[in-house]
């Protein structure tokens, strides 16, 4: 199986970079390069991608708030000259970044993470392709399963995500990105710290979502995204 993969940077000279590596890679399969992030997201929203190289620092929308609009992401490596936005790709939980000059052996290895994570989760799709109506967290030392139909929102608290249910948070030591790929489509992030189930809201107004007592509020990086979606 070849890898889908897409490739934008501002500049040239990188692009002929990265479509050179990748041809040395069979594993791969560039499909298209885009100087621009605005027509990758709108390409990426038509066509199935697996494997993004992304730059940052772009005219327009930079690689950083390309991400956070995606969400459905493919698996994203930055290539960036730039170190100091290595905590924040930390926690987009991207998949690597490599700061250029990067070697190909960087280059690969960075790939090859890439690979294994998309595997990964092929393999787990086909083994829970009958439906499920629950899911297990870490929550401590142990496992706990929490059925989907009682999840109302999730609450980003720093380390944790506090998963709300109408009897119960439970803290889970789990990224959202995470918690993104393991829930299906009826969960949808709405802002940086929320994720709320959509057969649990009761009504939006003013950017603002109601469930329960609770109201969350709709950030403006995720809102075009979010009222599409619904």
């Amino acid at each position: 199986m070849r890898i889908n993969c897409i490739a934008v940077d501002d500049e040239p000279l990188a692009l002929e970079k990265i479509k050179a590596f990748i041809l040395k890679l069979p594993q791969l399969q560039l499909v298209a390069t885009f100087n621009r992030a605005s027509a990758a997201v709108e390409f990426i929203r038509n066509n199935p991608v697996q494997l993004l190289f992304l730059d940052i620092q772009m005219d327009g929308i930079t690689g950083i708030e390309m991400v956070e609009q995606m969400i459905e992401k493919p698996q994203v490596i930055f290539t960036t000259a730039y170190n100091e936005y290595a905590l924040k790709a930390f926690e987009l939980a991207v998949t690597d970044y490599l700061l250029k000059p990067y070697t190909f052996d960087r280059f690969k290895l960075a790939v090859n993470k890439a690979i294994d994570y998309i595997y990964w989760q092929e393999a787990a799709t086909q083994a829970t392709s009958a439906p499920v109506d629950y899911i297990f967290v870490k929550s401590g030392y142990k496992l706990v399963k929490v059925f989907l139909n009682d999840i109302l929102y999730i609450e980003g608290m720093r380390d944790y995500q506090c998963i709300v249910t109408p009897s119960e948070k439970i803290l889970a030591s789990h990224s959202f990105q995470e918690l993104e790929k393991t829930l299906p489509r009826g969960f949808v992030r709405c802002q940086k710290s929320y994720m709320v189930s959509l057969s649990k809201i009761e009504s939006i107004e003013n950017d603002r979502i109601k469930i329960g007592s609770k109201y969350i509020p709709i950030g403006d990086t995720y809102k075009e995204a979010f009222y599409k979606l619904i």
